[in-house]
Order: structure tokens, then sequence, then C-alpha cells
């Protein structure tokens, strides 16, 4: 069986901790676009598949906190859009 990802173009949605990723991921798929929601520590090399665009989630946290998350940064050499919403567009 041939795997979704071959089937359907997909937006990387990455979770920073947004208390609405799940929603931003179901607002996409109502909309007949799939989207794979993943942790913002998902290393590239992990992924099975060459997302269509990204979207980077909002967060509790501050990008200026020594803890904050950053997803990896290879994901700005992929040449596909991204969207930052609140969070990801700061990172």
């Amino acid at each position: 069986m041939a795997e979704i990802h071959d089937q359907f173009d997909t937006i990387l949605i990455l979770d920073f901790g947004s208390q609405y990723s799940h929603l931003i991921t179901r607002r996409c798929r109502e909309l007949n676009v799939y989207a794979e929601l993943m942790p913002c520590t998902t290393k590239l090399t992990d992924l099975k598949f060459k997302p269509k665009g990204i979207i980077l989630s909002g967060s509790p946290y501050s990008v200026y906190d020594d803890d904050a998350p950053h997803a990896d940064p290879g994901i700005y050499d992929l040449g596909v859009p991204i969207l930052g919403i609140c969070y990801g567009l700061q990172v």
C-alpha cells in the first residue's frame, strides 16, 4: 500500500506547543489539504516525505527564553513556503 504522502501533497505543521495546533491541522484538512502535525523537535532526517509547505505554530514560550524551542534549521533550506503564526513567525 502506498504512503499517503505519495498520493497527496502534504503540508507539515510543526507544533511548538500552541493550543491551536490541532485546530490548524483540522482546518487545513477541511480545505482538502493534507496536513501532518509533528512536534517542533522533529528532525528533517526523520521525515519520510518532502512537504509542499510548512506551518510553524504558536507557542506559550518566548523566543528570548534560553530554553525556547526551535525547529531544525534545515527547514529554511527546503525551498518551500513557510507560514509562521505568532511564535512561529518569530522563530
